[in-house]
């Protein structure tokens, strides 16, 4: 699993392996960045479906509640065929946009 701290977000990445397998190593690095934003970059998987990422689900609402931002980065799978729990998008460049707008939402309480 490769992790790249930029500020207080933490990019995930993880090449060659199957989903099963980059959750459990998630899962299991997760007591070392949940303290950051975090984004996962899912480029490296050739075939995702909506169901996979759903697999996401759990760590990103426990992470969520703790006030820290969750955000899927991938073209496999649509925004639109995903729960409006997940932040699902195309680019990396989204994901930080998308983080700064929620840690400024946060900031203000809204």
């Amino acid at each position: 699993m490769i992790l790249t701290k930029e500020g207080n977000t933490t990019i995930v990445f993880q090449e060659n392996i199957t989903l099963t397998v980059f959750l459990d190593n998630l899962n299991a690095t997760y007591s070392k960045i949940n303290k950051d934003n975090i984004v996962v970059n899912l480029f490296s998987f050739d075939a995702l479906t909506a169901n996979d990422i759903l697999e996401f689900m759990q760590l990103s609402n426990t992470h969520r509640a703790a006030k820290k931002s969750f955000v899927l980065v991938t073209t496999k799978v649509s925004y639109d065929d995903t729960p409006e729990e997940l932040c699902v998008v195309p680019t990396i460049q989204e994901a930080k946009d998308i983080i700064e707008m929620e840690e400024i939402e946060r900031d203000l309480d809204l």
